[in-house]
């Protein structure tokens, strides 16, 4: 939890291990807020973690800066805990959600979990949402998501950047793995960051950070990565497909490698990215391959037949 670096008065972040987004929490005279919840095997805790927040007090209003299962995951636990909860999403997949759609949506596609929720208003890009107290800007920030937004508060220059930036870089940029051109996208999200120039960020993921050279330091590490993905589109390809096991082995914490095959099998993504980006080839010596690269960093362990998280 962090309510240092100068963050504005009554907000709180639960910095969360990556299988969950970070959660910000404002609590002010005009009532309190969440933005994120975190992803569903974690819900309880995005619950609990709330309520001791808040006391006695109650949840307003959720936001969910866009609609990947580790940012929206605990959205219908909120709903639940509080019945009166407003809850606003980005406009993009209003039409998804309400008709609950997980195609749409990704979650099938990408092996994940999100329980079923309901929103009551959309987050529009260019409008002010009043947050703590404060007036928070609402800008797109489409390339990771296409339909993601970026919350920013100009009187202390903090920027919620989600994951269009993280200090150590931002998050896969899906459309490319389905085919869609994104990653000018994803520069121009950066520069309309850096045009913002916060002096506060709070990223999706990983710790707070301010400083304008920190802020430009991160700045330079996602163009220096988003570079190599433009050089090298496969490199991308193949990371996104290693963050997916990681992220479900997060999940899991364990499995055995016939039930991760059988996982893999059926999650689409892995049948779409192999055909599109490295077929001709067996699948499952891709993903062997996948899983050798993931062990040798030490992301993952493999002992008696079994894949486990470390």
């Amino acid at each position: 939890m962090s309510e240092a670096l100068g963050l504005p008065t009554g907000v709180t972040v639960f910095e969360r291990g990556w299988l969950s987004s970070n959660n910000i929490l404002f609590v002010g005279d005009e009532g309190s807020a969440l933005v994120d919840s975190g992803y569903g095997s974690h819900a309880g805790q995005t619950v609990a973690l709330v309520q001791r927040a808040l006391g006695g007090r109650t949840l307003d209003e959720l936001l969910s800066t866009h609609l990947h299962s580790d940012h929206c995951g605990g959205n219908a636990a909120l709903q639940a805990a509080y019945p009166g909860l407003k809850t606003l999403i980005p406009p993009g997949h209003a039409d998804a959600v309400a008709h609950w759609d997980e195609d749409v949506l990704t979650f099938e596609a990408t092996g994940q979990r999100c329980d079923r929720f309901r929103f009551d208003a959309l987050l529009q890009p260019g409008s002010e949402h009043r947050l703590g107290g404060s007036a928070w800007q609402v800008h797109a920030a489409p390339g990771h998501d296409p339909h993601s937004v970026i919350l920013f508060e100009p009187v202390s220059r903090t920027l919620i950047s989600a994951d269009a930036l993280w200090e150590g870089g931002f998050g896969v940029v899906f459309p490319e793995l389905e085919g869609d051109a994104a990653f000018d996208e994803v520069a121009a999200t950066l520069d309309v960051i850096e045009k913002l120039a916060p002096r506060i960020v709070i990223p999706g993921h990983g710790p707070v950070f301010e400083g304008k050279a920190r802020v430009a330091a991160a700045l330079s590490r996602a163009r220096s990565r988003l570079s190599s993905y433009v050089q090298d589109p496969k490199r991308h390809a193949a990371h996104a497909m290693k963050v997916l096991i990681k992220f479900k082995l997060l999940e899991w914490q364990s499995i055995s490698e016939p039930d991760f095959a059988d996982w893999a099998e059926r999650t689409p993504y892995f049948s779409l990215v192999h055909t599109r980006h490295f077929a001709p080839g067996d699948r499952r010596e891709w993903l062997e391959s996948l899983l050798a690269e993931l062990e040798r960093s030490q992301a993952i362990g493999r002992s008696g037949g079994t894949i486990f998280n470390v």
